[in-house]
């Protein structure tokens, strides 16, 4: 226990000290006085646009997102009893994507800050229904196996759809859906941080207090059924609200992939599997881990930005295959 809260008070200390750090350093350089100035209520009209309108909503929406994702990968991995399962593959992303470059390509995005995330997150819903109707038809008791293998089917449905919208698009159109699918949080403002955090929190809240089933449902279905669980109405709600913190995160940061792969597999690997632990150190970690990617992305290559997914990717595919190979010699 005392581990766990050593390494809960590191990971919370590393995600303010990381804000700090996006506050200060961008294109227009700031000293930490001058943004301690401005969180104080003072500091020059410039330096608070900059801090408070820019940087600071940007700050925020990484952990919000990046907690979100990896809390959402830990329940993935938990519900599909494989520890290399992740967000995206069981088609949430396929559904908001195809929703944005439908948006794109119609120039529909033009009418308001608001319409590209909602109809991403209308589709990343509408995939969520999809696979849990194919998966309930294919079999009533929601076989695990079946769950993937729907996620699957949609996710290649829904590529074949991009594919399609893309081939008969504009350049512009094209180069606006390539960046959105790679992932930035250059958009960020008050209404999608608010947006992130109306999803976000109370579905964090609600997995948490799914963490006994969770572990129950490790031990394996029956046992899990044995001691008391309703285990088809737990995996019913665990993937509903895992597949809600993945179609939030999407909505306001296009797609991040590896966040809910690398950040709950180590998790593991330091605190154990038990999810009462795993489920809010995830959490802390995936804020943590994206607030510092997209930190890199706005500072590497300045003025130039690179797309977080790009640095989650260049980052995740070492990164997974040395906790991989850890993960076998274990």
């Amino acid at each position: 226990m005392r581990k766990t809260g050593g390494l809960a008070l590191f990971l919370t200390g590393m995600a303010v000290a990381v804000v700090l750090l996006s506050l200060r350093m961008g294109a227009a350089p700031l000293t930490t006085s001058d943004v301690l100035h401005v969180l104080g209520g003072g500091g020059s009209p410039a330096d608070r646009t900059i801090v408070l309108h820019l940087r600071l909503p940007r700050a925020i929406l990484a952990l919000l997102v990046g907690g979100g994702l990896s809390l959402a990968g830990a329940v993935f991995q938990a519900l599909l009893r494989n520890p290399l399962a992740e967000p995206y593959i069981l088609g949430v992303s396929g559904g908001a994507a195809v929703a944005a470059v439908l948006v794109l390509a119609l120039g529909l995005a033009a009418a308001g800050s608001w319409v590209l995330p909602a109809a991403a997150f209308a589709g990343a819903l509408l995939a969520v229904v999809l696979v849990f109707r194919v998966a309930a038809a294919a079999n009533r008791g929601l076989d695990v196996r079946v769950l993937l293998l729907a996620g699957v089917v949609v996710g290649a449905f829904f590529t074949a759809c991009i594919a399609l919208i893309l081939s008969i698009s504009q350049a512009e159109t094209i180069r606006s859906a390539f960046l959105w699918m790679l992932g930035s949080l250059a958009g960020a403002d008050w209404r999608s941080v608010a947006l992130a955090a109306a999803y976000t929190l109370p579905a964090a809240l609600g997995v948490w207090a799914l963490a006994r089933p969770l572990n129950l449902l490790s031990i394996g279905e029956d046992t899990a059924s044995y001691l008391g669980t309703d285990v088809e109405r737990t995996k019913r709600i665990a993937y509903g609200i895992a597949s809600l913190l993945t179609a939030a995160g999407v909505a306001v940061a296009g797609i991040i992939g590896f966040v809910g792969l690398i950040v709950p597999h180590g998790v593991r690997l330091v605190a154990g599997s038990d999810h009462r632990i795993v489920l809010p150190l995830s959490f802390l970690a995936g804020a943590a881990f994206l607030a510092l990617a997209d930190l890199a992305a706005r500072t590497l290559l300045a003025p130039v930005e690179i797309p977080v997914g790009v640095v989650t990717a260049l980052v995740g595919v070492p990164l997974f295959l040395v906790l991989l190979r850890r993960s076998l010699a274990r």
